[in-house]
This record gives structure tokens, sequence and C-alpha cells, in this order.
């Protein structure tokens, strides 16, 4: 028998533990020892299989059902499923490397738990509008197969005054019941400084009870503040996040690679991407897609699919123009 029982022993507990890495390594250590006893075929058809596997990009785990809100999570909560990866998005190295962080410790929560520890489930992202902080949130729940809550607390906390506090206990309840990601959209109308001065009693409570709950969060769901007023926080939320993730404007590289990206699939020859510096600056990723989105057009009404140079300056021209109107 190629591998041995201590091989076999270790395959399965690196499964059950959902560690992959380890579970390659020593699936590879046994095509190895078939090429020592001279099972070269099987010790090829291993490799090739461990490769295939590690290339494979759709999640292993199915997705947890999307069991749609009803009752009262119906009025707080919008549930779904995103189709966006992290690779789909233009992001920061910094960023790009916190997020990866968070994919890999909960797709590794049952061996940090047999130790003890709690993998990053909450998030705190913060950073102009449009810099791709709900898109995050979706990415997170694709590459790790689960639904979308999204929860808008302005909408929540107006619609509720008086029971906020209450509704967010219900939310918190779904998700120690149903494993997802939250995302608590419109953060900075809960987390706002309880020592403003236009604070009221009410709002010190809201807050208060989000700061117990988010305490209590189950690991095996992400919770995800998302804001974009970072300044109006309360300094006592930073500390209850196990991560706080800050997204700015993209640089001139990244926000040439966005315009690349949405207009991959037509002719851009004619566009010459080096003179766009200044056109491109302090654009939000979202501006810059709308931006892309509307050179496009232009192109396509007028009859052709090949975008031309002018049709993107024209189109980050009015951005700009849109921006500070």
């Amino acid at each position: 028998m190629t591998a041995s029982a201590e091989h076999l022993k270790a395959l399965l507990s690196a499964h059950a533990a959902g560690d992959n890495d380890r579970f390659y390594s020593i699936a590879m250590q046994v095509a190895a020892k078939s090429a020592r006893q001279g099972h070269g075929k099987l010790a090829v058809e291993l490799r090739e299989l461990i490769d295939s596997a590690k290339a494979e990009k759709i999640p292993r785990l199915s997705p947890t059902p999307v069991v749609q809100p009803r009752g009262e999570l119906a009025n707080l909560l919008t549930a779904g499923y995103s189709d966006t990866r992290l690779d789909d998005m233009t992001l920061a190295p910094e960023v790009r490397l916190l997020l990866d962080k968070v994919l890999h410790e909960q797709r590794q929560r049952g061996r940090l738990e047999r130790f003890g520890f709690t993998p990053v489930h909450r998030l705190l992202l913060s950073g102009p509008p449009g810099t791709g902080k709900s898109m995050t949130a979706a990415a997170l729940a694709k590459e790790l197969g689960l639904p979308l809550f999204t929860i808008r607390l302005d909408g929540l906390i107006s619609r509720f005054m008086g029971e906020t506090a209450s509704k967010l206990r219900t939310v918190f309840e779904a998700a120690a019941a149903t494993r997802a990601v939250y995302l608590f959209d419109e953060f900075d109308a809960l987390g706002a400084d309880r020592g403003a001065g236009n604070d009221v009693g009410e709002a010190r409570r809201i807050l208060n009870s989000f700061l117990l709950f988010l305490d209590q969060a189950p690991p095996e769901s992400l919770v995800v503040a998302a804001t974009n007023h970072r300044q109006l926080l309360d300094r006592a939320l930073f500390r209850r996040f196990d991560l706080a993730v800050l997204y700015a404007a993209p640089s001139t590289e990244q926000a040439i690679e966005v315009l690349r990206r949405r207009l991959s699939g037509m002719s851009t020859a004619a566009v010459r991407w080096s003179e766009f510096a200044a056109r491109t600056d302090q654009l939000s990723q979202a501006e810059l897609v709308q931006a892309a989105e509307s050179a496009a057009k232009r192109a396509i009404l007028g009859g052709d699919d090949v975008i031309e140079h002018q049709h993107v300056a024209d189109a980050l021209d009015e951005r700009h123009s849109l921006r500070h109107a």
C-alpha cells in the first residue's frame, strides 16, 4: 500500500479541519513516496489531481442556503448571493493583504478553534464613497460561499427609533443561527461618537447595545461594518473589531486598471492610457467604472466597438464636472 496508515490519518485530520494547505502537503508526500517505490504512473496521477484541485476556484463547501428573511427580519435586512470575487476588484496591495488574511483564517477556522483561537470575523471598513467597501463584503461572501445579508443602519434607526436595540438583537441572533456575511452599511449612523455634543440617551443606548452584541458575535459569521465617515465613529468601536481596513481613492496606476478592466471586452488599442493621470485624480473606483461605461456607450451608440482616446477623456472630464457641480 502506497499511503501509510499515518499518512491516511493525517489526510483525514486535515480534511476534517478544513486545512487545505496541510491536506495537499500530505498528499504530495504520498505522491513522492509512490515515486520512490517505483509507482511512477500513480505518482504522476496524484500530482495532477493535486494541481487540478489547487487551481479550482469554486468554493469546496456548499453555500449556506439563503432563506429569505421573514417576519421581523424581512424589515431589517436584504439577502442574496454575490457574483463578485476579490480578483474582480482593483485594491491597494495593503488592503488585499488584509482581506486575504480574513479569508485564510476563516477557511482555517476549525484548526484555530482546536487551539482555543477564533478567526477574524469582525471587520470595520472605512473610506470615501465609491472606494469598494460594500463590494468587499460581497466579494468575501462569494469567496467563502456564503450569503450576504445587508442591514442599512440609517433606515433601521429612523424607522425603529425607540426599538433599534431590540432590532439589532434580532439581527445578531440571526448571525448566530445562519452562517453568512452580515454587512452593516452606513455604520456611522449608529457608531457616532458618544461624546458628541448633540448626543442623546437613545443614541448611547443603541451604541452600547451594538458593542455588547458585537463582542458576542459568533466567529462562524462575518460581521462587516462600512462607513464613509471614520472620523465620526466612537473610539470605543475600533478596539471591538478584529480588523480595521482603510480605503482610499485609487492611485493613477490603479485608476487605469479600473478603466481597462471595465473596457476589456472592447478594443482599446487607440487609448493612450498614460495621458490620463490628471483626469483620474481623486476619482473613486465607482466614478471610474461609470466613466468607463459612459465611454463604452458612446462608442457603441456611434456604431463601433472600438474605444477612442477621446471617448475616455470626455467621460473622465464629465465625472469631474459632476463631482464639482
